[in-house]
This record gives C-alpha cells, structure tokens and sequence, in this order.
C-alpha cells in the first residue's frame, strides 16, 4: 500500500481546496466571457475597446505574474490607501487579500479572456438567417439572444469551453505561491519534510490526470448532446 507519512489526509482536503478552487474560477471565467464577448459585439465601441484592452492585456502578460500582482500588488494597493484615508480623514479601513479569494478573481480574469474569445467565435458561427427568423416572428433581443442565440452558440462553444477548462484546471497549481494550501502546496511541504519529492508528487499528478480525464469525457457527453439532432457538417 502507498504510505503518504500521515499526509494522506491533508493531501485530500488539499484536493478538495483545488477542486472548489477551478469550478469558482470556472463561473467567473464564464461569467466574464459572455459578457466580454457581448461587449466585443454590441457595436458600442466604448464597450468593444473596453473588452478588446481586458482581453489583449490578461492574455498577454503570463499567468503566474498576474497572480503575484493581484495578490502582492493588490495588497501593496490597499495598504497604501489605507494609509492614505488614515491621514487625511482618520478613517480606519484595512483588507486582508485571502489567497482563495484572490486565486479565485485571478484565474477568473485570465480565463474570462480566453472565454471571451470563444464565446465571440461562437456567436459569429450563429446563422444569420436564424436571428432574422426569430425577428419576424417579433422576438425581442433579448428573447432573440436567450433563446436562439444562446442555445446554437453554445453547440460552437463546448470545444472551446472544454479547452479552456482543462487549462484552468491545471492553472489552479499556481495558487501554491501564493501560500493557499492546495493539494499542490501540500506536497511541497511533505517533499521537503520527507525528502521524497516524488513520493507526494506523483499522488498529486494522478489527481490531476483523475480530474483532467474524467472532464474530458463529461465534455465528449455535453458535446454529444449538444449536437443531438443536428446533421453533421452543418
């Protein structure tokens, strides 16, 4: 039997601190993309310009320096306003940055990036022909967007979605350096402790490969539904 040195059950609830970790980054990645991409193609060009600069800055700058900014640079921020506030109105305000917290906002705005640009590309590959439909039959926009739109796109999206979701999930590893104790961090600590780096490491990789292959086939699922009625190559 695989002996962890009594680690075992901090390594789980390291587990599940990534697990909660991916699928919180997840919704607000989503929750970002949409919006991004409803920005990018409102036409309103405050909007788009406002989504292009979100989309061309997060994708551009690595992923681990975006983490130490928000989290040291944020802090740095609220330090200094802090400060500010103490000395010129004697108003008494502190924030803490909480790693989860802040690993959660991080990977949500670097994913909601990647999300935008998916969620754009599928509502471009919407027939238009659809949307006119739902028009003449007197649909508002926003019945248009809910329930024509929304529904095709998301048919173009699942690939996209799947991509980005299997990334973040390992982008989670990051949260390490920020001192949250992940899975990850957990067997850094045990590594060093027991001197058997690949002793904690391998377990930690085998949830991984667990977590990243058991996505894969509920996305193959989702996917398979998705398309469920629809001819093949349309």
């Amino acid at each position: 039997m695989f002996d962890l040195k009594g680690y075992g059950p901090e390594l789980a609830a390291g587990a599940l601190v990534t697990i909660e970790l991916a699928f919180l980054s997840l919704a607000l990645a989503l929750t970002l993309g949409l919006l991004g991409a409803s920005a990018k193609l409102s036409g309103n060009r405050f909007l788009a310009g406002f989504a292009a600069t979100y989309t061309t800055l997060i994708r551009g700058v690595p992923d681990i320096v975006m983490m130490l900014l928000f989290y040291y640079g944020g802090q740095v921020g609220v330090n200094m306003l802090s400060d500010y506030l103490w000395e010129a109105y004697e108003i008494d305000f502190f924030f803490q940055f909480d790693p989860f917290i802040s690993g959660v906002v991080t990977i949500g705005l670097i994913f909601g990036a990647y999300m935008t640009e998916t969620f754009r590309g599928a509502f471009l590959a919407v027939e238009s022909g659809q949307i006119e439909a739902a028009r003449a039959y007197g649909f508002t926009r926003w019945h248009t967007f809910r329930r024509v739109m929304v529904p095709q796109m998301l048919r173009h999206a699942l690939p996209g979605i799947g991509n980005n979701w299997q990334v973040l999930l390992k982008t989670t590893a990051l949260v390490s350096i920020i001192g949250l104790t992940d899975m990850v961090r957990v067997a850094e600590e045990a590594a060093k402790a027991e001197r058997m780096p690949f002793h904690f490491f391998i377990p930690v990789a085998a949830v991984y490969l667990a977590l990243t292959a058991g996505s894969e086939l509920f996305i193959k699922w989702l996917d398979k539904r998705a398309h469920a009625g629809v001819v093949q190559g349309s």
